[in-house]
């Protein structure tokens, strides 16, 4: 019987929620069986660090600015970002651009100066020939309208939660969709009903941790009044995540891990070569 392995295609293992134990949370989802995972940096100030632990640990990275960053960001950082993509280009453990997008949920952001930057490093993406991880939060038809524009080899548009015809756009401009723990919940019915209706090919895994809990991390707001606060995503849960994805479209354990790992490759061909 094959080995069943996971790939956490988003995980910000760099976060400061982690600081305290982060070789334990990496070492306890390698022994759940995430095999590899893809670490996205945020700002630019995280950019050198989140390469450094990535080698470290065997891992995937992306190098990008988030959009809730990019009030603090400069112009002049996107062009330290095409240095340091020429600079690392032939590093094997960085497998795209990103964390790039559009956020129009968070409010007080502007929204042009998001599109500055994200149109920006879209470019740089596909001058050095690198797939993207988008943030689409609200946003969906914004970001396929950048990719319409600008054309980059795939990529995943990461934490999908729009509509069929929106995720087959995404799928017709060589994007995977990433899905994690918003699925796990039971009052999820329009993402659950998504889920269920996408083919094989069009689905990756992530957990996004530390966030983006699956709903047995959930803390309730009485629970959170009372001072717990609600628990922190890790890599390690993924295969949990996978179970209940996998229960949801009909697919046993090890053909969602095996067509999940292939679609991951798909979207990030340098992963591949870290397996």
């Amino acid at each position: 019987m094959p080995e069943i392995t996971w790939i956490d295609t988003h995980c910000h293992l760099d976060a400061a929620e982690f600081d305290a134990d982060r070789s334990a949370v990496h070492a306890q989802a390698r022994a759940a069986g995430v095999a590899r995972l893809v670490i996205p940096a945020v700002a630019p100030a995280h950019w050198p660090g989140v390469r450094a632990l990535a080698q470290q640990l065997g891992e995937g990275y992306a190098l990008g600015i988030h959009p809730l960053y990019v009030a603090q960001a400069q112009e002049a950082d996107i062009e330290r970002l095409a240095a340091l993509l020429a600079q690392w280009h032939g590093d094997p453990h960085l497998v795209a651009v990103g964390e790039i997008g559009l956020d129009f949920f968070v409010p007080g952001l502007d929204a042009a100066r998001q599109e500055w930057f994200y149109r920006a490093q879209l470019q740089l993406a596909r001058r050095f020939d690198l797939p993207v991880l988008l943030h689409v939060r609200r946003s969906s038809d914004r970001v396929l309208k950048g990719l319409r524009d600008i054309a980059v080899p795939g990529g995943i548009a990461h934490a999908f939660n729009g509509s069929v015809q929106q995720a087959q756009a995404f799928l017709a401009l060589g994007c995977k969709l990433g899905l994690g723990g918003a699925a796990t919940y039971e009052r999820a019915l329009q993402l659950r009903r998504l889920l269920q209706q996408l083919p094989d090919e069009a689905i990756v895994l992530e957990t996004d941790a530390p966030d983006m809990p699956p709903h047995w991390l959930y803390r309730s707001a009485a629970e959170r009044a009372a001072g717990l606060v609600q628990g922190r995503n890790s890599p390690q849960e993924l295969p949990r995540i996978a179970a209940v994805l996998a229960q949801l479209r009909g697919h046993s354990l090890a053909d969602w891990a095996a067509a999940t790992r292939a679609n991951a490759c798909a979207a990030l061909p340098r992963l591949a070569a870290l397996l």
